[in-house]
């Protein structure tokens, strides 16, 4: 049995176990950029966590000397700086963690030269990071006092509220706002929350007198026809995809914005007419004046494309550039954007339905007014769950 443990091929073996810890610390780090927590016993986790680390630790001691348990132990204390400071105050979860990378880092089978150098940096980047994350969330600091009045989950539980008082010196505001309630991820005596997923459906100053929220269900042809009984002119947002789904092409969602009265007046348009026009609505002389050109299958494209735009596109000169190829920073250029808005009154119930929105849902009202409906939300994609793109708004 010693010649088993002793046996190199063993510990390269077991070694790897210290690797799937490594990656737990990473799992952790990427959840605290991204979600807040929310622990329910914090004795259990700290026991949890505790005995896991203590497990790790005597894996990583026994195999020290190995290259995967070398690297791990470079890699816990880095990752594990974005939850001390995003999730400041959970040490039930981070203690535990954090010391066993602090051991593993000191005892590994590395030089000595290695980890006062490694251990240096690290020490720098823990007072460095919490230094500037402090003076950075300090310039978000506001002396408005903002009390929770109400907050609950909808009928269908598919979304959650808050009504928040605000008092400032404008006589202070009432804020209601939406949050999804399918988003989140749970994980033995801790529950993970998407940041930055509340939406302000309603907003009023000063503060309301009183703030009664009503849920009810309804279906989808009820809300159409009520939306459609306040006006014919309301605008939906779609994604390109429902765009794509209803027929249009790419190039028949273009339109020009931003014209000036001039161009306007060489179109024929005068200056209090509508602000969009799409470019299938002109011909090609109108066009031209754009420096646009279309061809015979309805594909726009510039006439005289630049030095500049045929080099980051990778063209060759007299090359043909569609609109479609280009950034929205370079269809800005020609006064082009790519416009997804259309008349609620020209959708179906079965266009509503192939954009995949349920049959019904919920329907919110604050103090007797209508301030959400689950397909509006659904429509203009007010929760972008799957999306994991980086933004201060996550710091802050």
């Amino acid at each position: 049995m010693k010649k088993f443990f002793e046996n190199v091929w063993t510990k390269r073996v077991v070694s790897l176990l210290s690797g799937f810890y490594a990656f737990i610390a990473c799992y952790i780090c990427y959840c605290s950029i991204f979600y807040n927590i929310e622990i329910s016993s914090h004795l259990s986790l700290c026991l949890l966590t505790t005995g896991v680390s203590i497990l790790a630790l005597v894996i990583m001691l026994y195999t020290r000397k190995q290259l995967v348990t070398i690297i791990s132990s470079i890699i816990i204390l880095p990752v594990m700086l974005p939850a001390v400071l995003f999730w400041f105050g959970n040490w039930s979860l981070i203690i535990p963690i954090v010391a066993t990378g602090i051991i593993i880092l000191l005892l590994s089978g590395a030089g000595e030269g290695f980890k006062t150098a490694f251990g240096t940096i690290f020490l720098l980047m823990y007072i460095f990071g919490a230094l500037g994350y402090f003076l950075f969330t300090s310039f978000f600091v506001t002396s408005a006092k903002t009390t929770t009045i109400d907050k609950g989950v909808s009928p269908t539980g598919q979304y959650r509220y808050e009504v928040i008082n605000t008092e400032d010196s404008s006589n202070g505001s009432t804020a209601v706002y939406v949050e999804p309630n399918y988003a989140d991820v749970s994980h033995p005596f801790m529950t993970l929350t998407l940041k930055d997923m509340s939406r302000i459906v309603h907003l009023e100053r000063p503060i309301a007198e009183s703030a009664q929220v009503q849920w009810s269900t309804m279906t989808r042809s009820e809300i159409t026809a009520q939306l459609n009984s306040l006006s014919d002119s309301i605008v939906i947002h779609l994604s390109e995809e429902h765009l794509k789904k209803l027929g249009f092409t790419y190039d028949q969602m273009l339109a020009l914005t931003d014209i000036k009265p001039a161009k306007k007046a060489e179109l024929g348009y005068s200056v209090s007419d509508i602000s969009t026009i799409y470019l299938d609505a002109l011909t090609a002389e109108q066009l031209a004046l754009f420096g646009i050109g279309k061809t015979s299958d309805g594909r726009y494209y510039v006439l005289e494309p630049s030095a500049k735009l045929l080099e980051e596109l990778e063209k060759d000169a007299g090359a043909t550039v569609f609109f479609s190829e280009m950034s929205s920073d370079w269809q800005e250029e020609y006064n082009v954007t790519k416009d997804d808005s259309v008349l609620l009154s020209t959708l179906t119930d079965e266009n509503l339905a192939m954009f995949g929105i349920p049959e019904s849902g919920d329907v919110m009202t604050f103090n007797g007014k209508v301030c959400f409906r689950y397909y509006v939300a659904i429509l203009e994609e007010y929760f972008n769950v799957d999306d994991r793109s980086f933004s201060i708004s996550l710091i802050g």
